[in-house]
């Protein structure tokens, strides 16, 4: 599918009345279970990329080339349109990020969040300024291509500043991006605040805000038109795999071997769109 035609058929779930709800795969039999059960569409989780490989997330130990590679694998088993969790677009500066758009456009993605993280932990949130150039410079990559996610961690990162993240999300959607998102905003007062400033702009939402989780019916009553999972499946799934480990441990062979069995796994991969 073209690249237009895809960022067409991707904003058009966004746009729709509900919007979307995207979990996040960690690998491609993940990304089949998701597809086998309706979802319409998948996300990369950087956290969850990172954990399969050992290695810690939001510091670039996952590399542009090793995650384009996951996302493209994730899309060509379920053919559906992958949104890609980019950390901060991959680079230092606004062209470095240009540069992950387009080869996230190469890479058949249908979407592709940039965050105004910076990967130093003395400083983790870019500045303002900075971090309006970044998504704006996204923006003129993608050319109608890709959909671009803006993205401030302010709250993940311990900075309880709403008008900030209001701020930084607003000028995000100005410079001209498609969906604007802020993990964990502190209550859903927060979160209908996010919403409503930048209307019409779709806001994405990790799970729910930080003091309760809602379900999805609620989170759109409040305007929410995407909601994502970020590592929250991978961490489910390792949480059953942790309890099998431990039932093993005392001899438990029944308990550690419940679960999807083989006969299932070769379903879902004979469905797969390769």
């Amino acid at each position: 599918m073209p690249g237009s035609e895809l960022y067409e058929t991707f904003m058009a779930l966004h746009t729709r009345d509900g919007g979307l709800v995207m979990p996040n795969a960690w690998d491609g039999l993940s990304a089949l279970v998701l597809a086998d059960a309706g979802f319409e569409a998948v996300a990369t989780s950087s956290a969850a990329i990172a954990a399969t490989l050992g290695r810690p997330d939001g510091r670039h130990e996952v590399t542009r080339e090793e995650h384009l590679a996951h996302a493209r694998l994730l899309g060509s088993l379920t053919g559906l349109p992958v949104n890609g969790d980019f950390e901060d677009g991959y680079g230092d500066t606004p062209e470095d990020v240009a540069v992950t758009v387009e080869a996230a456009v190469a890479s058949g993605l249908a979407g592709i969040g940039v965050e105004d993280t910076s990967g130093d932990p003395a400083v983790p949130i870019r500045d303002f300024d900075e971090a309006v150039r970044r998504v704006r410079s996204a923006v003129a990559a993608s050319k109608g291509r890709i959909v671009v996610t803006g993205r401030t961690d302010n709250f993940i990162q311990g900075r309880s500043d709403l008008d900030d993240t209001v701020r930084r999300l607003t000028a995000f959607a100005e410079v001209g991006a498609d969906v604007v998102y802020a993990p964990f905003p502190p209550d859903l007062d927060a979160l209908v605040a996010i919403v409503t400033a930048v209307a019409p702009t779709p806001v994405n939402v990790l799970v729910s805000p930080s003091d309760k989780v809602l379900t999805v019916a609620e989170l759109q009553q409040a305007g929410v038109k995407r909601i994502s999972l970020g590592p929250s499946l991978y961490t489910h799934a390792m949480g059953a795999a942790e309890e099998a480990a431990k039932a093993l441990l005392t001899g438990d062979l029944a308990s550690a071997t419940t679960g999807m069995n083989f006969a299932r796994v070769g379903e879902l991969l004979a469905r797969s769109k390769n």
